[in-house]
Parts: structure tokens; sequence; C-alpha cells
């Protein structure tokens, strides 16, 4: 299948996956020293401030972010002829992206909220580690998929070598039904070439 997106919409929906996918990185990175700071703070003001701070980005940020991200990601590979299973990075970067939004919309956010919750009301906050964790590991599942997304390792997946092998054969069938019609005019050219010289000796 040859991509349907034209040139400008593809660069235009390129820089929306760019910007929104580094948004996300960013905003995972803030988690993240938010988390540290309401973990290692020995002060509750500060501990219900970071909290707060983290429940602010938890509640306007994750979702739109990390679906315009996903979503993007999903037209991009649709639009090019990367597809969305033809390389083995691409499907790979899906496989990862899916989940991670999952977990970032449904778990992160419910921790966040609840010790939110828990620092304004002055309790001991139980999932204060957790809160540290989970953005270190999509910090890291985050990083790869940058890495991944720039490098483009690994290959065809076995649908895309299928797909390659089709993109040839109807190309050479292309050339084949090219030739055949350039030779087709060429040996009628030459018919018309033997008909007038025999007129002009008759």
């Amino acid at each position: 299948m040859q991509p349907n997106l034209s040139r400008p919409a593809r660069r235009a929906l390129l820089v929306v996956h760019v910007v929104v996918s580094v948004g996300w990185l960013g905003l995972t990175l803030c988690l993240l020293a938010l988390g540290i700071a309401g973990a290692a703070s020995g002060s509750a003001d500060t501990a219900e401030a970071a909290y707060r701070a983290m429940k602010i980005f938890g509640d306007w940020l994750i979702a739109p972010i990390s679906l315009a991200s996903l979503l993007s990601g999903v037209a991009l590979s649709l639009g090019t002829p990367w597809g969305l299973a033809r390389y083995r990075w691409v499907y790979i970067k899906f496989w990862l992206t899916v989940p991670a939004v999952g977990a970032s919309i449904v778990a992160l956010r419910a921790e966040i909220a609840s010790a939110a919750g828990d620092a304004s009301a002055g309790r001991a906050v139980p999932s204060a580690v957790d809160l540290v964790i989970a953005p270190s590991v999509a910090l890291g599942v985050y990083l790869f998929l940058t890495a991944i997304s720039v490098l483009k390792p690994w290959g065809l997946t076995a649908r895309g070598r299928r797909w390659q092998a089709a993109r040839r054969s109807s190309a050479a069938g292309g050339g084949d039904k090219a030739g055949d019609k350039a030779g087709a005019g060429a040996r009628s050219g030459r018919r018309v070439a033997a008909r007038a010289q025999v007129r002009s000796r008759a």
C-alpha cells in the first residue's frame, strides 16, 4: 500500500508527534523530580507541595499528551511506507507505547491522587517510593523509544518482507508492461516505414 498522506501532511504530523512525545518525556522527568522531592523531603509542607504539583500535572497533562503521542504515531505509521507492522522498531515501539499510555492514565494518576490526598490530610504517604519507581521506569521506556525512533534498528518483520517483495514484483511487472508497449510501438513503426518505402518504389 502506498502512503496516503501528502508530503505537507506528513511533515505536519511528524512535527506534532515529535512535540508531544518530547513533552511526554519532559512531563515524566518532572514527575520523577517531584516524586523524589516528596519522598526525600523531611518537611511535610514540601511533600504536600510536591504531591499537589504532581496531581496538577496528572490531572491536566498525562492523558492528553500520552494519547496524542500514541495516536499521532499510529497515524504517521499508517500514512507512510513505515507502516505499523512492517519494521521491527515500529512494531516494538507501538506495543510498548500502548501499555505505557494505559499505565500512565489509569495507575499512575490514581497513585498521584492518593498521595496528594494523604499529604493534604497530614497523613503519611504509603506510595512515596512507588511515585519514584513508576516515573523512573517510564522514563527508561521513553528514552528507549526515543533511541529506536532515531536509530531505526532490526530491519523488516515477516509481514514487511512480504510487502517489500510485493512492491518489487509490482514494479517489475510495470517495467515489463512498459517494455512490451515500447516493443509493440517500435514494431508498428517499422511496419509503417516499410509500407511507405514500398509505396515510394511503386
